[in-house]
């Protein structure tokens, strides 16, 4: 792996944000009306410090000028314009996310984009996402598995088309950290399927994870999800486990 990609590679909680500077500083939180005429000022200092204040604030008002500055010139510009666009979820970025992720050199953004994808919640993010999980470095790979997981309420159609990647990510991606997220993000879906043959492969990953995978930060997430799911196969499993190793 190159040394870019170790410095990408920031593992936080599934919850946090993906984008380790912002948040670091507290604002003070001015009125929309008073931040909104700065996303298009011609000053780049101006267009960051906007974008940054909608990464706390929500106004839809906002979201048109942030998904002009997906395509700014400066990459710090646009990861935090990412960012505020998952703060501020509209049907109406979806596209425009979609469209940066294939395009954007910086890894750093196309991190904040799948973020930005998944908490929009839109079937139309299943493909690209699987398409980051599959084929980006290591810190997007990360986020598009957390994103994925993210997608549970979006549809049947969905969840079914996210968790076979998500199997295959659990199984063979060479970061535990990304292997880690699969198996979160299994565990979400999982509780949005019936008992199929879908769920059913789910949770054999999940038990094989538990059981075989060579980093214990690994097992211990499907070990979670398990408990989560709260399947009577994962359950035995577990409590066999626990029962050897007294």
């Amino acid at each position: 792996m190159h040394n870019k990609d170790l410095n990408l590679l920031n593992i936080k909680s599934i919850a946090e944000s993906p984008l380790d500077y912002i948040g670091e500083e507290e604002f003070l939180k001015p009125y929309p009306e008073e931040v909104l005429p700065l996303l298009t000022s011609p000053e780049p200092s101006q267009r960051m410090m906007a974008a940054r204040i909608f990464c706390e604030l929500q106004d839809q008002r906002a979201i048109p000028p942030l998904i002009q500055l997906l395509q700014d010139d400066c990459p710090l510009i646009r990861v935090s314009a990412a960012y505020a666009l998952g703060r501020n979820p509209s049907p109406e970025a979806v596209e425009p996310l979609i469209v940066q992720l294939s395009l954007d050199f910086n890894g750093y953004v196309r991190k904040g984009v799948v973020w930005a994808l998944g908490n929009c919640r839109d079937p139309r993010s299943l493909g690209p996402l699987v398409d980051a999980l599959r084929t980006d470095i290591p810190a997007v790979r990360l986020w598009a598995a957390s994103s994925l997981g993210q997608m549970a309420k979006v549809s049947y159609e969905v969840v079914v088309g996210a968790i076979p990647p998500l199997i295959e990510g659990l199984r063979r991606d060479s970061m535990s950290a990304v292997r880690s997220n699969c198996a979160w993000a299994i565990g979400q879906l999982c509780r949005e399927l019936p008992s199929n043959i879908v769920y059913a492969g789910a949770i054999d990953a999940l038990i094989e994870a538990l059981e075989e995978d060579e980093d214990m930060g690994v097992g211990e997430d499907a070990k979670s999800s398990l408990l989560r799911v709260g399947d009577p196969r994962g359950l035995q499993v577990i409590e066999d486990s626990e029962t050897e190793g007294l």
